[in-house]
Formats: structure tokens, C-alpha cells, sequence
């Protein structure tokens, strides 16, 4: 059960509701108000991870205990929390998928105690997700044709963080992860090669290459920067020809001045005939680092990211929200100040030809001409539409990804001064809001 796994105050709502008998559907959608500083777009990332949260949510034994004993609710509210279980709806934009300012991420009907008791978990995973997936995709522009690695288990924010990364990044186009649980929960390609603590652990570092490359012959990766680059890079040349080997392998650059780093390694392996092994960097690797060594033109095959990505370490968060639009018939808004709302049941249509910029519309209105929806139904009565498929489900987000990426308009992209496109509302939208509105100064509440 997950029941717990909420703030307090969403207990101490759902169970004001439950008293006073408001049980109609509310629909609370989820939503970043405004793009971290360098972000000309977001990608979806979390869905799968929510719906599991949605399905398994409810309260055990214990946890009413703790309700009872430590928060303090009373018998009618722990008897109807007792059989609460999540009973609603959702509509998302399907992970994968860029998005902007504004838009709805996803959107939950349900009796409102439920729809109230969600927000904490379902707004931690896409918020966490979308966020690793978005500088994840920063550094897939970056690199090019060059691949992708996810090394960032180690500094991540936890050890759940870890999967959750190693999943967002491989969403983004990462080619491959460190984090060997994740690579076997998602479907995802284990990577890795040695630590430094290992080539410290011999006599030299042609022992320890020796060592590796007889233990694990099939694509060895020699880390050369232990002592001396350049000698390092000949040690593992000798070692390949000491030992036949002929299949693919690589040399790991972790420090120093990796472009100039990087063509000497290349003139040193092309010299002794190795023109197809590759080069790997790493160390403290991001979006701006890896474009300035694809700047220089430096010959770098593969990049491995880790903290920086992992923690997204220049926007480690969004300014995500959770808001009511509808309870019951009824479409409701916040007017507060930098954090007001649109009122009802939203979907966000755009134009495929990235000519300009979403529609925010109503659910239930026809598409603008020449757009397409992009909120679908993936939840209906608290299950999944579709069965859960880890592997399956990061694979599908990966294409939708590499397809919006295309469609992405230039100035979007940039890494350096984004211009995201910006949503406007829809007639239909508008005309809602501007209703809600007067209701709300007729009765005297602003």
C-alpha cells in the first residue's frame, strides 16, 4: 500500500471531505507554470511510474494504526479510509513527448478525497522524471551522432533516483546505463568498465589491463587516465596485441583536457592499426561541456554523463502544480497572484508542422484545423488501459522522443538562449475562464 505516501494536509482534506460526505469527481490537473532558465522545452517522463502508484494506493493495517495513534484521525475517518482505493481517471501526454509552459502533463478525475490524496505522489514522479529527462535531452543535442551513457547512479538523489534516471535518460536517447538493476527492470543495455581503484590494484597498468581484457574479452574498455594518458593508451595497445584480440573494444578518458586528450589517443590507436576502437569520455560531463568538445571537433565516440545529468544540476527542479479545474459540474479557478489557473477539463493541441506554438484548449472541443490532440485516456475506473510493459513502454517514449525532437523548431533547441514556443488559449477556453470569473466577483470573492 502507498496510502502514506502524501502529505499531511491532503490526509487532513480527504478526510474533511469524507465527513461531510462530498464524494463527486473532481478533476485536478497537472501542469509546469513556467520553464527552468535554459529550457526551451520539457520532456515527458513519469507516467508509467504514476499509473503504478494510482493502481497500488490505499491504506494497510499499520498505516490506519498510525493515522489513528500519531496523526489523530478519528473512527469514521480511518473507517473510510479503510476501503479507500483510487477509482478515477486519467488523461497524460504520453511520455516521450515535448512539452511547454502551461500545458497539462496529466490530468485525474476522480471522487475528489482520492484525486486530493494523489497529488503528493503522482506530482513527485512526473516532476522528478520530466525534469531528468529534459537536461537529459539538453545533452542528446549536444553530442551528436555520439552515444550515451548514463553513469549517474552513484550521485543520485537515492537509490530509487538512481532507476528513475537511468529510465528518463534512456527515454532521451541515452544509449545505455551503469545502474545494473535498472538495465534489467526496463530492458535497457548494461554498460561499464573499470575503476581507477582497479588499475591501482596491480603493479602496472599493462597487468591490469592484461587482467581485464583475459577476464572479459568480448569489447574490453581500458580506463587510460590513471597515471599517464598517453602511456596509458600504449599500455592497452600492447595488451590488445599481446593477447590476439580483434573485436571491438575502447579506451575511457575521465580527466584532463579531453579534446586534446582525446586526438592524441586517436593518432596513438590509428597508428598501431586500431582505427575502429573507440574513444569514451567522462568526468564531470554536461550538455555545455559535451558541445564544446564536439566544437573542437575532438574524436570522442561516446560520452558517459553522470551527476550532473542525474541531478540535473543546473534546474534540479520544476515549478510544477497540482490544481483543481472542475468539482463535479462545476469549473473552478485560482485567481492568486502569478499562480492563477484556467478552469475545466483541458486538452493541448498542436500543430505538427511546428509552424506556432500549442493550443490549450477544452477537452471536449473539436482540434483546431491542421492540429492534433495530445492528452490521451491511459487510466480508466483506477486501471491501466494498457498492461504494464517496462521495457516496452521506454522504448515506445524513446520514439515518440526522437520524433518530437525532430519536430522541435530550431530556436527551441538551442542549449544557449532557448526560445520555447509559447500556448495560447483557445476561444472556446477563454470564454470558460472569462464566465468563471464574473461567477466568482458576482459572489463577492475578490
Amino acid at each position: 500500500m502507498t496510502g502514506l505516501r502524501t502529505d499531511l494536509y491532503e490526509l487532513r482534506m480527504a478526510a474533511s471531505y469524507l465527513r461531510r460526505g462530498m464524494t463527486a469527481p473532481a478533476t485536478f490537473s497537472l501542469f509546469v507554470r513556467r520553464l527552468p532558465h535554459r529550457r526551451g522545452f520539457l520532456v515527458a517522463a513519469g507516467l508509467a511510474e504514476a499509473l503504478a502508484f494510482l493502481e497500488s494506493f490505499g491504506f494497510d493495517d499499520d498505516e490506519l494504526g498510525y493515522l489513528r495513534d500519531v496523526v489523530g484521525l478519528d473512527e469514521p475517518a480511518l473507517a473510510a479510509l479503510a476501503g479507500l482505493r483510487f477509482t478515477g481517471d486519467v488523461w497524460a501526454v504520453p511520455e516521450g513527448r515535448v512539452v511547454f509552459a502551461d500545458e497539462p502533463l496529466l490530468e485525474v478525475t476522480a471522487p475528489i478525497a482520492e484525486a486530493q490524496l494523489v497529488e503528493t505522489g503522482v506530482l513527485n514522479l512526473l516532476t522528478f522524471h520530466t525534469t531528468v529527462a529534459s537536461k537529459a535531452a539538453r545533452c542528446r543535442l549536444a553530442a551528436g551522432d555520439a552515444q550515451l551513457i548514463d553513469f549517474a547512479f552513484r550521485r543520485t538523489h537515492g537509490i530509487e533516483a538512481g532507476a528513475g534516471v537511468a529510465r528518463a535518460s534512456a527515454i532521451a536517447g541515452f544509449a545505455a546505463t551503469s545502474d545494473v538493476e535498472a538495465a534489467r527492470r526496463y530492458g535497457l543495455t548494461p554498460s561499464g568498465t573499470m575503476a581507477h581503484s582497479y588499475v591501482e590494484a596491480f603493479p602496472d597498468e599493462r597487468a591490469a589491463f592484461r587482467a581485464f581484457a583475459a577476464d572479459f574479452p568480448v569489447n574490453p574498455i581500458f580506463l587510460v587516465d590513471t597515471y599517464d594518458t598517453p602511456a596509458g593508451v600504449r599500455a592497452a595497445v600492447d595488451v590488445v596485441a599481446e593477447l590476439g584480440l580483434t573485436g571491438p573494444l575502447a579506451v575511457r578518458l575521465d580527466s584532463g583536457d579531453l579534446a586534446a586528450l582525446a586526438r592524441e589517443a586517436r593518432s596513438i590507436l590509428d597508428g598501431a592499426g586500431l582505427t575502429t576502437a573507440r574513444i569514451v569520455a567522462s568526468g564531470s560531463l554536461d550538455e555545455d561541456v559535451i558541445a564544446g568538445l564536439v566544437a573542437q571537433g575532438a574524436p570522442i565516440d561516446g560520452y558517459g554523463v553522470g551527476t550532473k545529468m542525474g541531478v540535473s544540476y543546473d534546474a534540479p527542479s520544476l515549478d510544477s502544480a497540482y490544481k483543481l479545474v472542475a468539482f463535479g459540474d462545476r469549473p473552478v479557478l485560482k485567481l492568486s497572484p502569478g499562480k492563477a489557473t484556467l478552469p475545466g477539463r483541458k486538452q493541448v493541441f498542436r500543430d505538427q508542422t511546428g509552424a506556432s506554438g500549442d493550443v490549450i484548449g477544452l477537452r471536449e472541443e473539436p482540434p483546431p484545423a491542421g492540429r492534433g490532440p495530445l492528452l490521451v485516456p491511459v487510466m480508466r475506473g483506477g486501471r491501466r488501459l494498457e498492461p504494464a510493459d517496462p521495457a516496452g513502454e521506454v522504448r515506445a517514449a524513446r520514439n515518440r522522443f526522437h520524433a518530437d525532437l525532430a519536430w522541435l523548431p530550431a530556436p527551441a533547441r538551442r542549449l544557449t538562449d532557448p526560445v520555447p514556443l509559447t500556448a495560447t488559449v483557445s476561444p472556446a477556453l477563454a470564454t470558460l475562464h472569462d464566465r468563471v470569473r464574473a461567477q466568482l466577483g458576482r459572489a463577492g470573492t475578490y
